[in-house]
């Protein structure tokens, strides 16, 4: 008797434990939708945080991150009271290995961490592990069902506490629209203005580069698409920018434009650039109308903002006109950027 009563008691705390991790990941994947849709990040605000949410995974078929999250935490504890075992060992598998690979691109592909996503994904490995361990649905009472809904708040006022992001930098009056909803707190921000076969443009990223690469604070780019007519191959390469961006890839492909001769950036010559990056090429191609309409809203920013030279950065709120800037003195502006 005391053997079957000490197998139901671990039984109880497995179901248990299962239920804590799926209310955790819950708490975390809700924390993680706030910031996805919020005019600015109220839990993770920090650079990696934002490199995860612009990524190009984080919105797979185009639903968003989060939401995918929320559906299985939710799933999960509604199975918790329900004896359906082939469905929950079924969520469960498929939760934790969509987690595994979560860590794995964020590690490996994307090369940065959020917060959130570092509770999420283990809260969905840890209840597999509980669910395949023998965790049993848990009887269904009006006591524990209450339960639920404070622990979750805890935990999400919790994370508020632990990940709350510093305050977004103050711009000065008249700073583009465009800019102002680049920033992210605690990360300086630089908005560039780009036609990659612009002499000028192309004369900057050197030193440009190397401004951040000496900078003592995180520094990201946000970069706006203005192809000038006089440029023939100024779209051919913004469309392969907007492409290789929407995988996750617009950094290195930003770099391989600038890199590659003017008369290079054909149509053809920026697919090979795309495969040569790590673009996925089906992906590409498919992206091409995408990127068009992101083209023609980008210029339309850039016009509206009375930008009519390039290159043309915006350094926190600091607008820099023309290729004139050391590498010194560029140094010196991200220092004393605000």
């Amino acid at each position: 008797m005391q053997g079957g009563s000490l197998v139901v008691c671990l039984r109880m705390r497995r179901s248990v434990a299962a239920l804590g991790f799926a209310v955790v990941g819950l708490g975390a994947s809700i924390a993680s939708f706030v910031d996805y849709f919020a005019a600015a990040p109220a839990f993770c605000a920090e650079t990696g945080c934002a490199t995860v949410r612009e990524s190009a995974w984080a919105q797979p078929l185009g639903i968003p991150m989060p939401v995918l999250g929320v559906a299985f935490y939710l799933a999960a504890i509604a199975l918790a009271f329900v004896d359906l075992p082939r469905l929950r060992r079924t969520l469960a598998i498929t939760g934790a290995a969509w987690a595994v690979l979560l860590i794995v691109l964020q590690a490996f592909v994307i090369h940065a961490w959020c917060k959130l996503c570092l509770i999420a994904d283990p809260a969905a490995i840890g209840y597999a592990v509980l669910v395949l361990a023998g965790a049993k649905p848990l009887r269904l009472t009006l006591p524990r069902l209450l339960a639920v809904a404070p622990a979750l708040a805890m935990i999400v006022g919790v994370l508020a506490l632990w990940s709350r992001g510093q305050p977004a930098p103050s711009l000065p009056d008249g700073t583009p629209a465009f800019v102002a909803q680049a920033q992210v707190p605690g990360t300086l921000t630089i908005v560039e203005i780009v036609d990659f076969e612009c002499p000028f443009c192309r004369r900057m990223q050197d030193r440009l580069a190397a401004a951040i690469g000496d900078a003592k604070r995180p520094v990201r780019i946000v970069r706006k698409m203005m192809p000038l007519p006089g440029h023939p191959h100024a779209m051919p390469a913004a469309l392969a920018y907007c492409c290789a961006e929407l995988q996750g890839k617009g950094d290195a492909m930003a770099e391989a434009l600038f890199a590659a001769a003017p008369e290079d950036l054909t149509p053809e010559g920026c697919e090979k650039i795309a495969a040569r990056i790590g673009c996925d090429p089906e992906r590409y191609r498919r992206d091409l109308a995408r990127a068009e309409t992101r083209i023609a809203a980008d210029m339309a920013e850039v016009r509206a903002a009375d930008v009519h030279s390039l290159p043309t950065l915006f350094i926190g709120g600091e607008r820099i006109v023309g290729a004139s800037k050391s590498t010194a003195e560029l140094t010196a502006m991200l220092a004393s950027a605000r």
